[in-house]
């Protein structure tokens, strides 16, 4: 655990101290080196845990999202190198900084085995992120976007502070491994612990976003740089499905009767975030809102309770983290040539831009959840595990599936083909760097297919 958290401390101050002409590749190659180094965490181990020491672990739960963080950190600094071009050396260095200490929270998030621990390192996260979207952002709104994404977090995390001090003075202990001793079934019918049930869990329902608890999202990626909506797609809101599974695992089994209406709420968040996405003009903002459909799922999953759910819930995070992350990329070099983000705007772009054209209809595939992608069985195994729950959850997880598949459709058809309007076909050509990072993108996807095993086996 060790050999990842201190290579990347060590980078805050390569990073300051490096020569100008060298911040790029040496950020690049390290953060690299890292990712390729955490890689190893896939390897099967025979005990459960492995303790770094007393307060940081891996399992099986926590290794995907520890890699996935681990991989991004090197496509978001490849991914913002023309946004930043013009900027002066001291930004681009506090620019890969945040970058980098926000990484470390999300490696600590995702690995410590202590409840105050893990919230300090969740709560850490969102600072980074902030002055990514309301420094870097490309409109004014973005201060509106880093408002509503600072309250909406604090609004749930106060809460969850609470809940979890509460816990600590009744069971003595916050470690994972102890709290599995200290649950008390017979005081989960009374109405003071559905109260504290719901205030635990009302903090990881904001950041996945649950539908209603959204509406910082949509307004978050679409005013953030592009190396903030990579984050936030693909890993800051893991944190909460993540939250979610380590709490009801420990310290909180789902009550039945709270559990319900959150249950309904995102699977019919499912189906009207399908509707709303067909109704978007703003590209960034249709992929925020598929968002939402997909982590509705993953919600539905977790607080069923059962292996098959929440195997279903960690594949499904991992792949819509890769797919939504190459999908903003994607939107980012069509508004680097357009400057507007608007679907009418950018038509036609495979005839101007060919091998584009290939990973929109690859990242397009993934997310409607194609067999034989990974999204699929992730997508599989929520519904089949809803549907032994429920019998008529098919019906909304069905309506859902069909609305994603129309609104990834309209997008790509409204993107690669059509009319081209005629101040696009001077757009400048695609460049190395961009196909590189979707071929980081897409690699990782095209392993878990041949491999599923290395995120399922719970």
């Amino acid at each position: 655990m060790l050999k990842m958290i201190i290579p990347m401390i060590l980078l805050l101050p390569t990073v300051a101290l490096c020569k100008p002409k060298q911040l790029w590749p040496t950020a690049l190659t390290h953060s690299l080196w890292i990712a390729l180094l955490s890689l190893q965490w896939f390897k099967p181990l025979m005990e459960l845990t492995t303790f770094s020491n007393y307060y940081l672990g891996v399992d099986k739960i926590s290794a995907p999202f520890l890699i996935l963080s681990c991989w991004l950190t090197p496509m978001m600094i490849m991914a913002s190198q023309n946004n930043l071009m013009m900027e002066p050396i001291s930004r681009k260095r506090t620019f890969i900084f945040i970058v980098i200490l926000l990484q470390i929270s999300l490696i600590l998030a995702f690995s410590t085995t202590e409840l105050i621990l893990f919230f300090i390192a969740f709560e850490s996260t969102l600072l980074p992120t902030l002055v990514i979207i309301t420094r870097w952002g490309g409109q004014m709104e973005r201060l509106n976007a880093g408002t509503y994404f600072l309250f909406y977090t604090l609004v749930g995390s106060l809460p969850l502070l609470v809940a979890l001090l509460t816990a600590e003075s009744h069971n003595g202990t916050m470690s994972f491994q102890m709290l599995q001793l200290f649950n008390s079934p017979e005081a989960t019918h009374s109405t003071a612990y559905t109260m504290w049930w719901i205030t635990l869990f009302i903090a990881f329902m904001i950041k996945m976003p649950l539908y209603g608890l959204h509406l910082w999202l949509p307004k978050a990626h679409v005013e953030a740089p592009i190396a903030g909506s990579m984050i936030l797609a693909a890993v800051l809101l893991k944190l909460g499905g993540y939250g979610i599974i380590r709490m009801s695992m420990t310290l909180a089994p789902p009550l039945k009767m709270p559990s319900y209406p959150f249950m309904m709420l995102a699977l019919w968040g499912v189906i009207m975030t399908g509707f709303v996405c067909l109704r978007q003009t703003d590209l960034k903002s249709l992929i925020a809102y598929s968002s939402v459909g997909h982590m509705g799922l993953v919600i539905a999953a977790t607080l069923t309770r059962t292996e098959w759910a929440c195997t279903g819930a960690i594949t499904l995070m991992i792949a819509h983290g890769l797919t939504s992350s190459m999908l903003f990329c994607l939107a980012n070099t069509n508004y680097e040539r357009t400057n507007s983000r608007t679907l009418l705007l950018a038509r036609n772009m495979q005839l101007l831009l060919p091998l584009m054209g290939l990973w929109w209809l690859s990242a397009s595939l993934t997310n409607m959840a194609l067999p034989p992608t990974i999204n699929l069985m992730g997508e599989l195994a929520i519904i089949v595990s809803l549907f032994n729950w429920s019998n008529t959850t098919i019906l909304m997880t069905g309506l859902g599936t069909l609305t994603t598949a129309i609104y990834t459709l309209y997008m790509l058809i409204t993107t690669q083909w059509g009319e081209t309007p005629s101040y696009t076909k001077t757009i400048p050509p695609t460049h190395t760097r961009e196909h590189l990072l979707m071929t980081l993108h897409i690699l990782p996807m095209m392993l878990l297919m041949m491999k599923p095993e290395l995120i399922q086996s719970i």
